[in-house]
């Protein structure tokens, strides 16, 4: 059987499937694909419809389509996202990865399964929806068996856990003082969810705005399994006035989709507000800027390297940083 070819309209899914050594099987992707370095000669099959702009901007525009979409659901192109299907016919994928996690992120799945169904012959349509770090990891696998790669997945897999695990022996036992606010959004406020209050937990630290909760089926269950079944649930919105009286101890300012020069001006604003210069963060220095458009946001194998920047900072252990991970201080 020849190899199959793969489209992937979702950044994470490009990173799983380069992971596990399928970068070759490519034949299309996302605009948003941009990692691993060499995908720019890759056809291009999605777009954006929402412009550019401030943060502001940015969510009054989505809230505006999500609107339209709630309003008249029967409408494909209701999408926050465009998707070329001459280009996707062109290209005769035999497997399209996707997601259903969130429409704000990348093309949602009811306007790819429309195109696929009409294809001839039709692809596989293999959508990746994990809501914690451990559904990541299995979208190694799920990504390996749609490709004919498990084994190779199952490596990348392992490997994967033994850089988590050898950077978690950093986290002091008992670790769990540290209150910490992490900002997937700026304005309006939003804070982490899914993966993001896990790991912040698990580098020895608290997420109090959206913590996790433990799974009904953990029992008594306690440490490193207890961990992995307490869940967090999507991001939430905050008033300016909880997000204060919250009293972080640490920020960390990582807006979904923004690079590190458009955080810089999102935090610069934030730091505008008449409560900021009285958190304890702000006093202490403890603000963190990091590339929102690479790390924590994409449920891919970077998330290890998120993990790793956690316990890094928050423990203030160097060695355990991973080389060029996109961050700065704030000291406003």
């Amino acid at each position: 059987m020849p190899p199959p070819r793969v489209v992937s309209l979702l950044p994470s899914a490009t990173e799983l499937l380069c992971a596990i050594g399928g970068r070759h099987l490519l034949v299309g992707r996302s605009h948003e694909c941009d990692y691993p370095p060499g995908l720019d000669s890759l056809p291009v099959l999605t777009a954006a419809k929402i412009p550019p702009g401030t943060p502001a901007q940015i969510d009054a525009a989505v809230r505006a389509q999500m609107a339209a979409i709630a309003t008249t659901p029967a409408q494909a192109d209701n999408s926050l996202y465009t998707l070329s299907e001459p280009l996707l016919n062109k290209l005769r994928p035999d497997v399209i990865l996707t997601q259903d996690l969130c429409q704000v992120c990348s093309i949602d799945l009811r306007t790819v399964e429309r195109i696929a169904a009409a294809m001839s012959p039709r692809p596989a349509v293999v959508s990746l929806n994990p809501h914690s770090f451990e559904g990541v990891l299995d979208d190694l696998l799920t990504v390996g068996r749609a490709v004919g790669l498990e084994p190779d997945a199952r490596r990348a897999l392992v490997a994967l856990r033994e850089r988590f695990f050898r950077a978690s022996d950093y986290v002091p036992h008992f670790a769990t003082e540290t209150a910490v606010a992490f900002l997937e959004w700026t304005d309006p406020l939003f804070v982490g969810g899914h993966w993001t209050p896990q790991l912040i937990e698990r580098a020895g630290a608290h997420h109090p705005l959206n913590p996790t909760v433990p799974s009904p089926l953990a029992g008594a269950a306690a440490g490193p399994v207890g961990a992995s079944m307490a869940t967090a649930g999507k991001s939430v919105r905050v008033p300016d006035e909880v997000f204060a009286a919250s009293r972080p101890d640490a920020i960390i300012i990582c807006p979904c989709g923004i690079p590190l020069s458009g955080v810089r001006q999102a935090a610069a604003q934030l730091a505008l507000k008449t409560w900021w210069k009285d958190l304890p963060a702000v006093k202490r220095g403890r603000v963190a800027l990091v590339d929102g458009n690479q790390y924590f946001n994409r449920p891919g194998p970077r998330l290890v390297d998120a993990f790793c920047f956690l316990v890094a900072w928050l423990h203030d252990r160097p060695e355990v940083m991973p080389p060029d991970f996109a961050w700065e201080g704030f000291d406003r």
